[in-house]
Formats: structure tokens, C-alpha cells, sequence
């Protein structure tokens, strides 16, 4: 694949090393070329894998005279303060972590977003590809390279440390944990008919030594202060954020909805049925005098892609609202709780001598939300209804470890939900957020997909304005459709849309003092792809 990046800009500034400078573009005066206002530069890679060509034509400038009194020496960066940042692919580092994958096109993507302004990119760090092959092994070198790529641009980077698996692209546990699942699969989540999700470790196994003969918090807790270690160098100065992986897709959950197909909207299933959870749950019945209670989960629960109407657990009058579900619904979200709690606990004595922000992301369970029982967020460990507030605990927690809490779905609203799932992406966001407030939680924010939700930058830009807690916008994620005709132009405009930079002239040299205009406005930035 080929990648050509052809920029111009009209500016009428007195110096043209400043025209350089506020496009971002400092070093590239050798191969550029300067003619009446106009800086054009060409540049040839390749996306060796993907088998995609783009060209990128970017940037047409204005200059604007400031109103603004001299002596700020600041640069605004959006109307509310909220820093942008944008995802890095999830395969940007080869499987043995030797090499990042289309580093070339990685490299011309930095570079587009630094023109457009953005702050910085986040970057997905995989369990399964730094510690591979064995416990205490660790290579770094890959996602080395790319903190090195994103500070040589002057862009910030946020971290997510992912200790789960995924299927697309297909990344895997460490080898050395899916060894130890085959011949004890109680260390992954079961589901009521005996499936195992091998995604992610069960959170019953936190504190058990069954990862030969360490625990898993110690073998999280390893593998953080490796990275802090390996990064140091980067830490503050480029790295600002650290997000925690908390189970499956990285989020605080139960993988409650994993055997649902696309075509399918159901409230998912209970996982509580792994060995060990089972011991937690029969001692929390015992405790409280109801030993029959420990025997398993609901047995009138519907299964993963049925209504919950379709069995007794969920219906208005029902399980849900007795003493019994009561007391399920309690347990089985104060696990995830306590869950949450040892890796942010864990995150936060390891980062917080060196300044690093420190998140965790929760799920977004709208589907049934309309209904009394939410029974998506109940199954996903949430217990949260209409006469409870399930959120509460969760912010109180993140409070407790001073982490921001990282939110999907700021893309979504309701009027393009399906109406046979009652859903309501936008009233539960607002829950949750009003109990991040409510704590003093400063929230970042994340698009649903780069596909996009109908209305999908309106409602964002929605989201980012108002009174809210939001402090950081993630959009996910970079790749051959996010630079596409189709999509590229439309976020750009949705970045001039948020963030109209100002330069003053207390931000130059003396000698340049004369050149008192600034780039304010990128007009259009588009990228052509195209399969070869």
C-alpha cells in the first residue's frame, strides 16, 4: 500500500519558519517547497499489510488577526477544556512485539493528527504480546518504538493495559495462561450451561495463587511496574494517562453478553458459575442464613438472546424484586465491585508517584433500560434499576482510588435505537455521569465505533458542551476508515468544530514579534483510500 501526504497552506505571515512551525511541519524545509504563500510538501510509504492507498491532501489555512490582549501566552484548546485524543490501532504491534505493524502509515497518521490539532493518541498495550511466552518475560520494544514515534511529534499518549484477549484482530492470552486454562479452566468465567469465556480471568481468582503459584493481582502488579520501569523515560513529559484493564473489552464487567450474534439483542446471561465464584457465593449465603441461595444463579433467568419477558426472573413483580433477588443481584455486583477496586487500588500505588492519570472503563448497558429491571446492566454486574441506583458504588469506588472513569458511547443517542429493546444510551450516560459528578470524577469520554452512530459528531459535540465532568474525548479508532473520504472530512471538521487554537504574540521570539497573525482555522483535510 502507498501512502502519498501532500499539504498546503496560504498564509500571509512575515516569517515563513513560523508558517512551518504552527503547521507543525519543522523539520521538512529541505524537501519542501515555499511560493507565494503557499508550502507544499510530498512524501511516498507504505502500509506494507493492509493493502490500502491513501493520499492525504491537508492543510488550507487562514490567518486571523487576534482580538485577544497580549500577555496570555496560552493556547485555548476547546470551548470546554476537553482534551482529544485519538486511538491508535489495536494490532499496532506485531504479536512477538518486535515490530510496529504499517509503521510508515502510523507515522503519516501522527502526523495528520498533529496538524489538526489534536492533542494525542491513545495506545493499546496487550497481556498477551508483552508477556507472551512466559511469566517475568516481558518485551516492550514495539510499543517502545511507537512512544518514541508519538513524542517526536510533541504528541501526548494515553496507555491501556489490556489483560484480556481479542478476537478482531485475533490477540491472545499469554500462551503461558491459556496453558494453565487447559488444564484448570475455573480460572475463567463460566456461564450456566458450562461455557467458558477464555477472554479474560475470572475475577473469582484475584487473590489465588493459580498462575504458578502467583496470583493474578501479583502477576498484574508485575507486569505495571515493568511498564512504569521500561517507560520512564516518557512518563509526564509524553505519557499523561494510564487506563486499567478491568475484564473483557478492558471494562468493568461480566462478559454476560458474549454469545449474542449481531442479529440478536437479549439481556444476556448471569456468569456465575465457575468453581470458584460458587465457593464465594455459597459462604455469602451461609453468612446470611440462607444456605439454599448459595446453590447457583437464578434458574428463571432468560438466556443471552431472549427478551425479558421470555422467563420469570425479569418481569415487573417478579425474582428481581424479591428477598431472594435481592440478595443475588447485591453479591454478585459487589464482586465486580470489589473487583474494580484491588486492579484500580494496584493501579494507583503504582502510578500516582509520577503524575500519571489513572482511569477505568465501565460499559454502557443501555439495551432494556426503559424497562424497571435493566436486565442488560444487571447481568453485566451493574445493579442498577428503577428504583436503584447501581452507580453510586461504582463512582464511590473510583473516587476512593482518585481514578477517572472511562465511558463508551458518547455517539449514541436514542432516537436510533432499535424500539423493541427499549434502549437509552443517552439517559443512562447522563446517570452515570450525574454519580461521577456527584464523587468529583473526571470522566473520558469514547466514541462507540470509527463506523460511526447515525448523528454520531453531533451527539459527541453534544456530550463535550454543558455543565459536565468530561475532561478527555477518545476517538477510536485510527485505521484504513478512519482516513477514508468517507469519514476523514467529517472529523475534521468535527475537530475545528471543538478546538479553535489561538497563537499571540507573546508566543514568539522577540525577533518575530512583527508576525502578530495566527493560524486559526484548517479548512479541509481529506484522505483518498483506495485498495491496490
Amino acid at each position: 500500500m502507498e501512502v502519498s501526504v501532500i499539504g498546503s497552506s496560504q498564509t500571509q505571515l512575515a516569517k515563513t519558519d513560523l508558517a512551518y512551525r504552527e503547521l507543525g511541519f519543522c523539520n521538512l524545509k529541505d524537501n519542501s517547497r515555499f511560493s507565494a504563500g503557499r508550502i507544499s510538501f510530498s512524501r511516498s510509504l507504505r502500509w506494507k499489510k493492509a493493502g490500502i492507498r491513501f493520499n492525504l491532501k491537508a492543510v488550507q489555512s487562514e490567518v486571523v488577526q487576534t482580538d485577544k490582549p497580549c500577555g496570555s501566552g496560552k493556547t485555548s484548546k476547546s470551548q470546554n477544556d476537553v482534551r482529544l485524543f485519538v486511538g491508535l490501532p489495536l494490532d499496532a504491534v506485531s504479536l512477538d512485539c518486535n515490530a510496529v505493524n504499517h509503521a510508515k502509515a502510523i507515522a503519516a497518521g501522527l502526523k495528520a493528527l498533529k496538524l489538526l490539532g489534536v492533542e494525542g493518541v491513545e495506545l493499546p498495550v496487550w497481556w498477551g504480546i508483552v508477556e507472551k511466552d512466559a511469566m517475568g518475560k516481558y518485551d516492550w520494544s514495539g510499543y517502545l518504538a511507537i512512544a518514541e514515534m508519538v513524542q517526536k511529534l510533541g504528541l501526548k499518549l494515553h496507555v491501556t493495559l489490556c489483560f484480556h484477549a481479542s478476537k478482531k484482530p485475533n490477540i491472545p492470552l499469554p500462551k503461558w495462561v491459556s496453558q494453565i486454562g487447559e488444564s484448570q479452566p475455573g480460572i475463567f468465567f463460566k456461564d450456566r450451561s458450562g461455557q467458558h469465556y477464555k477472554e479474560c480471568l475470572s475475577l473469582a481468582i484475584d487473590n489465588l495463587p493459580v498462575l504458578d503459584g502467583k496470583t493474578p493481582i501479583q502477576v498484574y502488579q508485575s507486569f505495571c511496574e515493568s511498564f512504569k520501569s521500561s517507560f520512564s523515560p516518557f512518563m509526564e513529559s509524553t505519557i499523561t494517562g494510564t487506563s486499567m484493564g478491568l475484564g473483557p473489552d478492558g471494562e468493568l464487567r461480566y462478559p454476560s453478553h458474549h454469545e449474542l450474534n449481531h442479529k440478536t439483542r437479549g439481556v444476556g446471561e448471569f456468569q456465575c458459575y465457575d468453581e470458584n465464584i460458587l465457593i464465594h457465593l455459597k459462604q455469602h449465603a451461609e453468612a446470611t442464613g440462607n444456605p439454599l441461595w448459595g446453590l447457583g444463579g437464578p434458574h428463571d433467568a432468560p438466556r443471552y438472546d431472549q427478551s425479558p419477558n421470555d422467563n420469570g426472573f425479569f418481569k415487573d413483580g417478579s425474582s428481581w424484586e424479591s428477598p431472594y433477588g435481592d440478595f443475588f443481584l447485591s453479591w454478585y455486583s459487589d464482586q465486580l465491585i470489589a473487583h474494580g477496586d484491588r486492579l484500580l487500588s494496584l493501579a494507583a500505588s503504582t502510578f500516582n508517584d509520577i503524575g500519571v492519570n489513572i482511569y477505568g472503563k465501565i460499559p454502557l448497558m443501555h439495551s432494556w433500560y426503559k424497562t424497571r429491571s435493566h436486565p442488560s446492566e444487571l447481568t453485566a454486574g451493574f445493579y442498577n434499576t428503577e428504583k436503584r441506583n447501581g452507580y453510586e458504588a461504582v463512582a464511590k469506588m473510583f473516587a476512593s482510588n482518585s481514578c477517572g472513569m472511562i465511558l463508551p458511547g458518547m455517539d449514541m443517542s436514542d432516537a436510533y435505537q432499535p424500539r423493541e429493546t427499549l434502549s437509552s444510551p443517552e439517559l443512562l450516560l447522563a446517570q452515570i455521569m450525574e454519580s461521577c459528578r456527584k464523587h468529583g470524577i473526571m470522566v473520558s469520554g469514547q466514541n462507540s465505533s470509527v463506523s460511526g452512530a447515525p448523528g454520531g459528531f453531533e451527539q459527541i459535540k453534544k456530550n463535550l458542551s454543558g455543565d459536565n465532568v468530561l475532561d478527555l474525548f477518545t476517538y477510536h479508532r485510527m485505521g484504513a476508515y478512519f482516513f477514508s473520504p468517507e469519514h476523514f472530512p467529517s472529523f475534521t471538521e468535527f475537530v475545528r468544530s471543538i478546538n479553535q487554537p489561538e497563537l499571540h504574540s507573546d508566543d514568539l521570539p522577540d525577533e518575530e514579534e512583527e508576525a502578530t497573525e495566527s493560524l486559526v482555522k484548517s479548512s479541509q483535510s481529506t484522505m483518498t483510500v483506495q485498495a491496490v
